[in-house]
């Protein structure tokens, strides 16, 4: 039975506090970095482990609530990465996992069933970094005056379809989305670590 959208967030919920909680010195890397794909598109997941890698696979948990591993019923093998040709119902969690339960951070990716994505990072980006959010449409012309939405409110219209932020700070982490004249993209979060030579820094100067 498929999840209604309250359970899928608390589900999508519960797995990143999960995830965040007990990291076992291996990370999730994602190419290219970003949360939503288009159908079809391919993705690549790998495992990057500290010492010994022997045991990690790439796991998910679906918005239809399958916990399941990668060459099960989806994804192909290709040394230590995990290959997905994304579909609409690929659309979950996905993280590392090792055979003694150990796990890595966790990325959300969405393959909407609608012709508008919003490419954002799918890793948290550090603070002073350049971060650049494009609004596309599948089919061509992909650079349509875009509007940019973060936690639901409108923050600004670009004629090219993509969004710059300079240098990122704690204060843009939040919900995006994007629309133009073709519809609309889904949210995806954008996740901001500090930068900790910036924070010494800052205490240094306080001192």
């Amino acid at each position: 039975m498929e999840l209604t959208p309250l359970c899928w967030q608390l589900l999508l919920l519960s797995t990143l506090v999960y995830s965040s909680l007990g990291q076992g010195g291996a990370s999730l890397s994602i190419t290219p970095d970003r949360s939503q794909f288009f159908k079809l598109e391919s993705v690549s997941l790998s495992c990057e482990v500290q010492g010994n890698s022997t045991g990690w696979r790439v796991v998910r948990n679906t918005s239809r609530g399958i916990l399941s591993e990668c060459h099960t019923d989806w994804g192909k093998q290709q040394g230590s990465s995990c290959i997905v040709s994304l579909i609409t119902s690929d659309s979950g969690v996905y993280w590392c996992e090792s055979g003694s339960g150990e796990h890595s951070n966790a990325v959300n990716i969405t393959v909407p069933a609608g012709a508008v994505i919003l490419e954002s990072p799918a890793l948290p980006v550090t603070e002073g970094d350049s971060v650049t959010l494009r609004c596309r449409y599948q089919e061509t012309p992909s650079n349509l005056t875009a509007d940019f939405y973060k936690d639901g409110s409108l923050i600004r219209t670009e004629t090219t379809g993509e969004m710059t932020i300079p240098a990122v700070s704690k204060s843009d982490e939040g919900l995006y989305k994007c629309t133009n004249s073709e519809g609309e993209s889904p949210e995806s979060r954008m996740s901001v670590t500090v930068n900790a030579l910036m924070e010494e820094g800052s205490m240094s100067v306080m001192a």
